[in-house]
This record gives structure tokens, C-alpha cells and sequence, in this order.
């Protein structure tokens, strides 16, 4: 259900991502802009909801939305700050089966810990699918609690990254891991 999405911002010491949401869970989180406003508050922006829930469904939802906002933001402030969340909110990621496997290999992947595209290949049972697992990541709609920027290329060199090199290289370091340049 992806008509539905509510979208919230999360203000953080690194600006404020917005994390959107589904009727299921997280849908989205995107990375701050530098060019974004801040928002004033955190009401529900969901321009379908009126059209497909009833008044009292929909308080239920806002409600359950809220709380994994709460969990959302909890979580990402942690892992922003180096330290492994307690709790992680729903997920409700689009993607293919292939993609899904991967984003699932990649919640495995601890803290301060990393993996390279070949290792989650062989993890998912795709040993040849090394760059099809890179595009899974840069396709991963909840960066950071999903965490791609544990893989690295071969070598434990940097690779690429879908919030930038230089958001990866900030994520790395707050856990500290090393890498090559």
C-alpha cells in the first residue's frame, strides 16, 4: 500500500532526514538536503489517507505511525552517534525478491562490522551476483538502519554510496571502521 505514505521529519545533530511511512512500517528514509526548511512541527502529511481510510482507522494509524516515528528516530540518533539501537521500527521496503534478500543480509551485518558485495553475494546464495548486490544497495529505501554503508568493495576499499562517499565515510568512522581510499 503505497498510496498512503505519511511523511515525518527527524531532526538530527546532522540535519533533518524525513522518514516516510506506510501503513505497514518504514517505507523511506532520506538523507538531509541542504537546501530543505525545517519543518515547524511533525503533523501527518498523507494527501491519500482521507480517501482511503475512515476518520477512526486513520487515528489508529497515526497513532502506530507515531510510535514507530518515536522508534525511528531513537534508533537512527543512536546509530548516528555510533551506538547500536535497541529497537528498530517495521520495515515496509518496495523492492524485488533479490533486492529484499540482500537489504535482509545487509540488517545482519553488526555494528562496527562489514561485509564486502562478494561476502553478501555468497550470503544470499548468488555468488556471481556481486554487482547486482551493489545496485541492491544503492536501491536500499532505508539507509542507515539498513546498513549499506557496511559493504565495502573488494579489498576493503570505499566503493559507492546512495547518500554520498561523504555520509559513508562520516558512517564508517562514528563506528569506527577502516577502509582504504
Amino acid at each position: 500500500m503505497k498510496n498512503n505514505i505519511v511523511e515525518l521529519p527527524v531532526a538530527t545533530a546532522d540535519g533533518e532526514f524525513i522518514a516516510r511511512y506506510s501503513e505497514n512500517g518504514l517505507a523511506e528514509l532520506n538523507f538531509p538536503k541542504s537546501d530543505r526548511r525545517r519543518r515547524g512541527d511533525e503533523s501527518l502529511i498523507s494527501p491519500a489517507a482521507g480517501d482511503l481510510v475512515r476518520d477512526s482507522s486513520r487515528r489508529l494509524l497515526q497513532v502506530k505511525i507515531r510510535r514507530w516515528h518515536r522508534i525511528t528516530s531513537t534508533a537512527l540518533k543512536a546509530i548516528l552517534t555510533g551506538r547500536e539501537p535497541k529497537e528498530f521500527p517495521p520495515l515496509d521496503m518496495a523492492g524485488t525478491a533479490f533486492q529484499k534478500s540482500v537489504w535482509n543480509a545487509l540488517r545482519k551485518i553488526s555494528p562496527g562490522k562489514t561485509k564486502s558485495y562478494g561476502e553478501i553475494a555468497q550470503a544470499i546464495g548468488r555468488p556471481k551476483a556481486v554487482r547486482a548486490v551493489g545496485g541492491a544497495c544503492g536501491a536500499n529505501p532505508v539507509p542507515v538502519l539498513v546498513p549499506c554503508h557496511r559493504v565495502l568493495a573488494a579489498n576493503k576499499k570505499l566503493g559507492g554510496f546512495s547518500g554520498g562517499l561523504d555520509w559513508k565515510r562520516s558512517l564508517l568512522a562514528r563506528e569506527g571502521i577502516r577502509y582504504k581510499n
